[in-house]
């Protein structure tokens, strides 16, 4: 029964994704932003779609942060300096079928207050 109920949340997800990347575009100077949570480290990443590159990132596991609302914030804090850096301002936000709530609601705040626009 598990199996099951687990099988068609994947779904779920794999339709918003589909879904939102349709939609969803980024350049090199509006990149998406796309996230990656796992049940224990978050990832983001900001890509330019045109040339495949990623311009910048940070890694909730390398930096030795879990998937939680306060060390989310220090990872959105980080990016945004990264960016800021390269001299980018907006980015187009790529939930990745995620639900815009808990720890992703808690990135996107956090990356706003950095000077990013979404």
């Amino acid at each position: 029964m598990l199996k099951s109920i687990q099988r068609k949340k994947n779904k779920l997800r794999a339709q918003r994704k589909a879904r939102i990347r349709g939609k969803v575009f980024g350049t090199a100077e509006l990149p998406r932003l796309s996230i990656f949570k796992s049940n224990r480290y978050f990832y983001a990443q900001a890509i330019d779609d045109n040339s495949g590159t990623t311009l910048a990132s940070v890694d909730g596991q390398k930096a030795g942060l879990k998937a939680n609302r306060e060390d989310v914030k220090i990872l959105a804090k980080t990016l945004g300096e990264s960016l800021s850096q390269k001299g980018i301002t907006t980015v187009v936000f790529d939930r990745n079928g995620y639900l815009y709530h808990g720890v992703v609601a808690s990135f996107a705040d956090a990356l706003r207050d950095a000077g990013i626009k979404l």
